[in-house]
């Protein structure tokens, strides 16, 4: 069944579920609840890019915060966050490997970044390394707030494509 035939066939309350593990804002999942049906995957993803920047700031901050801190404690999120908390776990499997000397880094420069910009760091994890991974920590952390936040929104997207495609596979 395809994306958007899987998508169309939920009930209302199922699609929301569905939806929210993609991305957490509320209003963007009303939204592409709304929005059904899809003709095909291109409409749904389409359709997500287009509600998702049509949202602000605290839509946004709200699906940053169903994320799990990079290399942090999934478990917390997952009794939170559900579903959504068992991807992130899934795609962020290249910490998993890391030394501890990488595990200490990523937790402290994490905690100097949400110091700085008050939401977690956010990256597509999906492929990336834990050292990777830091490197763009360290890179994004001298951002200013108003463009960090764009950028995060733009790895929340990258996210949202991603976790759609795996609804319909």
């Amino acid at each position: 069944m395809s994306l958007a035939e899987h998508l169309n066939a939920l009930e209302e309350a199922e699609a929301a579920e569905a939806l929210r593990s993609c991305c957490a804002a509320p209003r963007w999942v009303t939204r592409m609840v709304a929005a059904r049906p899809f003709p095909d995957e291109a409409s749904v993803l389409a359709m997500a890019e287009r509600i998702w920047w049509s949202l602000g700031r605290d839509d946004w901050l709200a699906a940053f915060a169903a994320h799990p801190r990079i290399g942090g404690d999934v478990e917390a999120l997952r009794a939170k966050h559900g579903r959504s908390a068992s991807m992130s776990e899934t795609e962020q499997a290249g910490v998993s490997g890391a030394s501890e000397a990488t595990l200490q880094a990523l937790a402290d420069e994490n905690e100097a970044y949400e110091a700085r910009f008050d939401h977690v760091f956010l990256v597509c994890a999906t492929g990336k390394s834990a050292d990777e991974m830091l490197a763009i920590l360290r890179e994004r952390i001298d951002n200013r707030p108003s463009r960090e936040l764009r950028v995060a929104a733009e790895e929340q997207m990258k996210i949202t494509r991603l976790r759609l495609r795996k609804l319909g596979a």
